[in-house]
């Protein structure tokens, strides 16, 4: 079963920072998650939330400032002192850091609170910048922006999340259409996700944090786990 650092090692360092991916890129797993949003002047950045009170010392939406204005933010401290400084990183930053790793980086298109008009192909740019396109998987709740993406890149892997339980997972992810499913920690439980397994589904869930959790996980045939603790994933459940 695959691992991938959920916004980075978030259990250690401050979510979507330079400092967490950094930690992610020098273990043994499968690749990283990452969110991302769309400034005032276009620029694709990687945050969480669509505002920035939570993460940072500042107030308001990621879409109503610029890069520059963005970069004046302390998104480190609210963490822990150790990382007073850290900046708001572009999507471009984090794909240089990982352009020579084996790591992949799922990248999640938050657009379903503002549709951020043109992020998909924005995004699709600065993966071919970086030559990352055979390392990428597309993921959204919006599922839009999937199709969006499927039209415009069918060569790029695409994931629908979700949130809710569906009936028939498989059926809907033809209609998108899109690779592999991400489901939340209990759906992954439900009838419909084995179905969709026995299909020969990707299926890859979030946030997996407990060891047993994981564990069951692993019984149950699912492809991979989001984790925001993937140094005590990798001991669990490969001995690394």
């Amino acid at each position: 079963m695959d691992i991938f650092a959920h916004r980075g090692v978030s259990s250690h360092y401050p979510e979507n920072t330079g400092a967490a991916f950094y930690a992610a890129s020098k273990l043994a797993i499968t690749g990283i998650e990452l969110d991302v949003h769309l400034t005032a002047d276009r620029e694709v950045v990687v945050i969480h939330d669509e505002a920035i009170d939570r993460t940072s010392n500042g107030t308001g939406y990621v879409k109503d400032y610029t890069l520059q204005q963005l970069r004046a933010f302390d998104f480190g401290s609210w963490f822990s002192d150790d990382f007073v400084g850290e900046k708001i990183p572009r999507l471009g930053e984090v794909l240089e850091l990982f352009a020579g790793t084996h790591h992949r980086i799922n990248i999640e298109l938050k657009t379903d609170v503002f549709p951020y008009d043109g992020i998909e192909a924005l995004v699709l740019k600065e993966i071919a910048t970086y030559q990352m396109t055979e390392r990428v998987i597309i993921s959204s709740f919006n599922h839009e922006s999937i199709q969006i993406v499927s039209q415009m890149a069918p060569y790029i892997e695409t994931a629908a999340l979700f949130a809710e339980i569906l009936i028939d997972f498989t059926s809907y992810s033809v209609l998108i259409p899109t690779n592999a499913i991400h489901v939340s920690l209990p759906t992954a439980f439900r009838k419909s996700v084995g179905s969709a397994l026995e299909t020969g589904a990707i299926v890859r869930v979030y946030t997996v944090n407990e060891i047993d959790n994981a564990k069951a996980l692993q019984q149950l045939g699912i492809n991979a786990i989001f984790t925001d603790n993937p140094e005590k994933m990798l001991v669990a459940l490969r001995g690394q």
